[in-house]
């Protein structure tokens, strides 16, 4: 009988283990809802406020970049209650690199941009 098996080279095994290694690394990657979510879990656990709504959310080169509206000072009435926009940064796998707020307002209020506002 002839020895029918293939002998695997080290460029062989290296291929298959980099190909494994891209499969398995897309596959570990959240998809945006769950980002989403732990964004949200991650951001109120760190400044102990209530993240109220998601206003932007994007993938970006190097993760995901989201704009999470905060509920930062609650008053009576609620229209009163002080609001914050805070810019968040997540990694691809959803795990937050940074915040900031960018914005603080009343829940009453609109922003004024846009026709007609300011």
């Amino acid at each position: 009988m002839a020895n029918t098996s293939r002998k695997t080279t080290d460029t062989d095994t290296d291929t298959s283990k980099a190909t494994q290694r891209n499969h398995s690394a897309d596959e570990e990657l959240p998809g945006p809802m769950v980002v989403l979510r732990h964004a949200r879990t991650q951001l109120t656990e760190l400044t102990g406020m209530t993240s109220e709504s998601v206003s932007s959310f994007e993938r970006t080169d190097d993760g995901w970049l989201l704009e999470i509206e905060v509920l930062e000072l609650a008053r009576v009435p609620d229209t009163m209650s002080l609001l914050a926009s805070y810019e968040v940064r997540l990694d691809p796998r959803g795990e937050l690199t940074g915040y900031r707020r960018i914005r603080r307002y009343e829940r009453g209020r609109s922003d004024g941009q846009g026709p007609g506002g300011q």
